[in-house]
């Protein structure tokens, strides 16, 4: 029997939620640690994310409780979703139901590119598709440079080569919603059970099951990660970073460079990237999206706006008009008396020069 307090211990952090912190003890098959953070990480500006790495202190076994008092640096770290040390990031889609959306998946695709983790890619409900349908999507795929995972949830089919792909990985699992995450999580976490909900029939949209990035751990080894559903992630890439997304694009990159030095590849003179792949038009249209916010953030720089930026809790960014504090501020007290107090002092002396000047008249 272990004893109910030990001197110290290291984990991973599965989850948070307020502040609070479930952390895995390492060696340990039992629950997860409820934990707080020390004071003195808080006042460092020491953040604790998911997959920190932890040193705990105080560990209670009877009452599941420690506190926090360390954290590792971090492999690599990830602002949205907030995830530290992840290796991998899967994708998953759905051929059908709701039907595969090739601007949309390239979305993802150039956005998990740009995390520079590696990239896994799942196709979920194949059992719905022919064999011919899913060789043509595979064939496809794989002149962008991808080679997907084709799996059915139901049928469990193409389950062990995707878990040979995370065993002992820390992968971040990401896709729009309705395309069978929960689902997928449910049978690589047979003892995790997440609430999964129908794709609405009339729109063919998923709706959002997932609220908290939170850990899981694999039977087969290692960590996934859940991440809150999102349909549009934010690209937030630099205009020169956004060929670089592109697998496709990469060979030709390496066989020479362009003329130009600050070349973007929409068909400057002597520009190495040809127009004569798929993604192409995709491209030029994330590149548009990429000056833009270049542009914006420029003038941002330059002068006031007068614009804010408002971060949501799923990390979506928006901008609205900042209030003019001038306007909107209630007086004080103590400004009001003091006019008052000259707006008296000025009218009696407007009044004592008035009689004066009458007496000096009469």
């Amino acid at each position: 029997m272990s004893p109910p307090l030990l001197p110290q211990a290291w984990g991973t952090v599965m989850a948070i939620q307020a502040n609070y912190y479930l952390v895995q003890v390492d060696q340990s098959s039992g629950s997860p640690l409820l934990c707080t953070r020390r004071a003195r990480l808080k006042k460092m500006g020491q953040k604790v994310m998911v997959g920190d790495r932890v040193g705990l202190e105080e560990i209670d076994l009877v009452a599941n409780q420690a506190a926090i008092a360390s954290v590792e640096p971090r492999k690599t770290e990830l602002s949205r979703p907030p995830v530290a040390n992840a290796e991998q990031i899967l994708l998953v889609f759905s051929l059908v139901e709701p039907p595969l959306e090739v601007w949309q998946l390239s979305r993802f695709l150039v956005k998990a590119e740009s995390t520079a983790l590696t990239l896994r890619l799942c196709l979920n409900k194949a059992d719905l598709l022919t064999d011919a349908e899913i060789e043509s999507w595979q064939a496809r795929l794989g002149h962008w440079g991808y080679s997907p995972i084709t799996v059915s949830t139901l049928t469990q089919s193409g389950l062990s080569l995707l878990q040979d792909q995370l065993r002992h990985k820390i992968t971040l699992l990401a896709g729009p919603s309705g395309v069978g995450k929960s689902s997928l999580i449910n049978l690589l976490v047979p003892d995790r059970t997440q609430r999964v909900k129908q794709v609405s029939g009339k729109l063919q949209k998923g709706r959002h099951t997932t609220r908290h990035v939170e850990l899981f751990a694999l039977p087969t080894g290692g960590l996934i990660a859940d991440t809150p559903g999102f349909n549009q992630p934010d690209l937030d890439l630099l205009p020169e970073e956004v060929i670089h997304c592109f697998p496709e694009a990469r060979p030709q990159l390496e066989q020479g460079t362009c003329y130009f030095k600050d070349c973007l590849h929409r068909g400057e003179p002597h520009c190495v990237i040809s127009s004569d792949w798929e993604r192409y038009e995709h491209y030029l249209t994330f590149l548009a999206e990429a000056l833009e916010q270049q542009q914006y953030r420029s003038s941002l720089h330059s002068e006031d706006t007068g614009m804010k930026l408002k971060i949501g809790e799923a990390g979506e960014r928006s901008y609205e008009p900042k209030l003019e504090s001038k306007k909107y501020r209630r007086q004080s007290r103590r400004t009001k008396h003091q006019h008052l107090h000259s707006f008296y002092n000025d009218h009696d002396f407007k009044n004592r020069s008035q009689g004066s000047d009458s007496e000096n008249h009469d």
